[in-house]
């Protein structure tokens, strides 16, 4: 396992997160693969409360083995239009929490996003440049769902 830290800037959100490919995760599971084989990464990262979608860089990726499965436009917070890819699924935990999603392939750092906040229920404290658990459900995370009930 590799360790990455940077330091906060001032006004800047970081937090320690481990980076886990999802995939061999589920290979693991289905006893075709050594739980010592999947390939993880312990780093930190900032907390991007503009960004909608986490952002890994390329060499995380490639450390993680996770392949670009889409390619698509964003615009970056300069404005600037660039074309991105999406990885194969990812496990985030930070702060005690989990959570797994694809990330953009972009950067040189790991930037969490608004989905990644909203499902492990983590809150920016940007006075404090902290994140914190949702004071509503402190112990973890309640995922909201809308279902329809059959007739």
């Amino acid at each position: 396992m590799v360790l990455v830290r940077r330091v906060a800037q001032r006004g800047e959100i970081r937090v320690d997160v481990r980076l886990t490919n999802a995939i061999d995760e589920g290979v693991v599971r289905r006893g075709e693969m050594e739980v010592d084989s999947v390939r993880t990464i312990a780093t930190d990262a900032m907390v991007g409360t503009g960004a909608i979608r986490s952002c890994i860089s390329p060499a995380i990726a490639e450390h993680l083995g996770v392949q670009v499965v889409e390619h698509f436009d964003v615009e970056l917070a300069n404005g600037e239009s660039t074309t991105v890819g999406l990885t194969e699924p990812i496990r985030f935990e930070l702060l005690g929490r989990s959570t797994m999603e694809s990330a953009i392939v972009l950067g040189n750092e790991v930037l969490l996003g608004q989905t990644i906040l909203e499902t492990t229920e983590l809150l920016a404290d940007c006075a404090n440049q902290r994140l914190i658990p949702n004071p509503a459900h402190p112990d973890g995370p309640v995922l909201k769902v809308k279902a329809v009930r059959p007739r």
